[in-house]
């Protein structure tokens, strides 16, 4: 390569939106290997190469940003990389950018924290930890930025792969090795479904480029078997009820800058490649599509929250709760389907653009809790609910910025996780519209489901943040909790900055989601001309404004502040609250974990299989114990997994025979393949 070359190539990549990206994407491999240099050196991995990751974080939520506001064209390119006769195609359009978007935004906050979060000693060596971790990083992105199926599935699997290493970085404890063992089972049989589906759309043609699946034509039943096998294959991803399973175990098995990346980034790869897939690579959308979609995503999100209620685990208590929170994106991806297929692209616009921003709402406010309970767990060596209380008076900043993500995710105003669910409901408003009469009856329901969900969905962090951080210490070692170091306390300040903002000021969130929405469904989303408001479909319907949210609510603190200092003449008496006439209060008389969720246990038992364990009288110290297990572990996978192990068992003669028997088999087996092709 010469000089000249090389000057067109620096041109290319400082010029062009997508060779830029690809140079910031292409940081993250050097980074991974520059943590081979020094393996087990703690300070140079986790004190400066992780904080080196977050820069090209944010370099690359600057480029996506940019290339959505600018509203530049879509670009391609072929790259000099892959088989002789099948290079890798990468293109940068609207909808990949979002996402890598929500990736850079969301991990310059995780990665930053995670320079002050990891420790020597834990688990698997920093220098590997490193390179798995950048290796994700840089596989989430190849994942949105891939034109063909074989580079997508090329980093579909490395980012698998290099998770799964994550899952289990602990992997000298048998719990965490079988949850990452699920894991790995549950994403293959993902990315097999994935792969099936591309071959479906290449209609028969041996082109795998994107570009070749769009104008190809499928008849019906073969657009929807790909649809099919599309949304079973990213649903595994993305912790859709009922290839839900392994998202539970793994996310609390991870480390806790892991399990914010996986729920906070790694399930919107999965949300991204469904909508590649249903609204640009398929030509086709039917109605029924938007129903199966609607009511898969709306089961999800009941199922993900009453679940969550009755957790005493707080990692699995964010698990269950982002299976709510996919099941509130998928809900909108089949309005939007449902309102596409009956031509109605304004309301189609409106769903995926609330589909669209609760991902990237999701990403900011679940990575912020995942990485505050990695906190209370350095500080406490406890990730037990019963086992916590009281850490707002040691952990006054985590308790703060935590307290800022569970009223997004609770969806209160003026925070971003209500203007997402609000724009979800503005869509279901338009659904009489709909010219279909089954589902216009149908959707009502949905409407309800919705509105249970969020209910549930905010009494689920009503529990997570009072049992964490409100109320007395549960044991006597909390009184020891130290508090968080400022590289963690920077992570989580960046996510929870975000979370306001977007609160505030949707206006941003809508413009960045206009051009994938025009892209996908030919329609924008446009917000009220005004910094002070938004009207996503005309303002005398409905309009939100954050700031003014924010100003009655701080207008209220002031008002009560004042009155109270004016009312008291500036006297403050402290003293004890009431007790309700028992003086004898301690930590066992507060509400526990088990407390909160046994409301939900009575009201949706038929949700769960439950095994209690009840004291003897005669027992000098009863305890009482529940055990709650998922329905469809004994319902399907069990019974699944007793048949594969069956028919193992049937064929496992075949590895114990004799050469004549071998020999005979092979025989046999020629005879009935030529007999075959003789009568065809």
């Amino acid at each position: 390569m010469n000089a000249q070359h090389v000057a067109d190539f620096l041109n290319t990549v400082l010029i062009h939106p997508l060779g830029l990206t690809l140079a910031v994407a292409a940081c993250w491999p050097v980074i991974a290997l520059a943590c081979l240099l020094r393996p087990h050196s703690i300070r140079y991995v986790a004190r400066f190469l992780f904080p080196a990751g977050a820069l090209v974080c944010v370099a690359m939520f600057l480029c996506a940003g940019t290339f959505l506001i600018s509203g530049h064209a879509p670009e391609a390119m072929i790259l000099p990389l892959g088989l002789p006769d099948l290079p890798f195609h990468v293109r940068l359009d609207a909808l990949s950018a979002f996402f890598l978007m929500i990736l850079g935004l969301s991990g310059a906050g995780i990665s930053t924290f995670a320079a002050g979060y990891f420790r020597s000693g834990e688990g698997t060596a920093p220098g590997l930890l490193g390179l798995h971790y950048h290796v994700f990083l840089a596989s989430m992105a190849v994942v949105m930025l891939a034109d063909d199926a074989y580079l997508f599935m090329v980093a579909w699997e490395t980012m698998a792969l290099t998770s799964y290493f994550l899952v289990t970085s602990q992997h000298r404890i048998p719990e965490i090795r079988q949850a990452g063992f699920l894991y790995l089972l549950m994403a293959h049989l993902g990315a097999v479904c994935i792969l099936l589906c591309f071959g479906v759309m290449q209609g028969g043609s041996w082109q795998f480029t994107f570009s070749a699946m769009r104008s190809a034509s499928l008849t019906p039943f073969w657009a929807t078997v790909a649809f099919t096998l599309a949304l079973l294959g990213f649903g595994a991803k993305a912790g859709l009820v009922p290839v839900h399973v392994w998202l539970p175990e793994a996310h609390p098995a991870a480390p806790s800058p892991v399990s914010a990346m996986m729920s906070g980034i790694m399930l919107k790869t999965a949300i991204y490649g469904l909508l590649r897939i249903t609204f640009d690579l398929l030509h086709v959308r039917f109605w029924q599509w938007g129903v199966a979609v609607l009511a898969l995503g709306l089961f999800s999100g009941v199922f993900g929250a009453i679940f969550a209620a009755v957790q005493t685990d707080m990692k699995r208590l964010l698990a269950y709760s982002s299976i709510e929170n996919v099941g509130l994106i998928f809900t909108g991806i089949g309005l939007s389907i449902l309102f596409a297929a009956s031509h109605m692209p304004l309301f189609a616009a409106l769903a995926l653009a609330a589909a669209l921003i609760h991902a990237l709402n999701h990403s900011l406010f679940k990575s912020l809790l995942f990485l505050a309970t990695g906190s209370v767990m350095h500080a406490t060596r406890q990730r037990s609910l019963g086992k916590l209380g009281g850490l707002i008076r040691f952990m006054p900043w985590v308790a703060a910025l935590a307290l800022i993500g569970t009223l997004a995710s609770a969806g209160l105003p003026p925070l971003n996780g209500f203007v997402s669910e609000w724009l979800l409901l503005q869509a279901f408003l338009f659904t009489p519209q709909l010219p279909h009469a089954f589902v216009n009856m149908l959707v009502p329901l949905g409407a309800a489901a919705l509105s249970l969900t969020v209910a549930l969905a905010a009494y689920v962090m009503v529990k997570f943040y009072g049992v964490i951080f409100l109320g007395q210490p549960r044991e006597a070692s909390l009184h020891e909790a130290h508090h968080s170091n400022w590289l963690e306390r920077i992570g989580l300040g960046w996510l929870a900055a975000g979370c306001v903002v977007i609160g505030v000021q949707p206006q941003l969130a809508l413009h960045a989601t206009g051009q994938a929405t025009g892209m996908l469904v030919g329609r924008a989303v446009a917000p009220e001309p005004s910094i002070w408001r938004i009207a996503p479909v005309a303002p005398e319907q409905a309009s939100y404004s954050g700031w003014i949210f924010m100003a009655v609510i701080l207008c209220v603190v002031a008002i009560t502040f004042l009155a109270v200092r004016l009312l008291a003449h500036g006297r403050v008496r402290r003293t004890a609250p009431w007790d309700c006439g028992y003086p004898w209060q301690n930590s066992r008389m507060q509400d526990t974990a088990e407390g909160f969720g046994q409301p939900i246990r009575h009201m949706f038992g038929a949700f769960f299989l439950m095994e209690r364990t009840l004291p003897s009288p005669a027992d000098l110290t009863p305890r009482y114990r529940i055990h709650i297990e998922d329905r469809f572990w004994r319902v399907f996978y069990k019974p699944l997994a007793s048949g594969v192990q069956r028919l193992a068992d049937a064929v496992a003669f075949l590895q114990g025979g004799r050469l004549s028997f071998y020999l005979l088999s092979s025989f046999l087996t020629l005879l009935g393949l030529l007999v075959f092709l003789l009568w065809h």
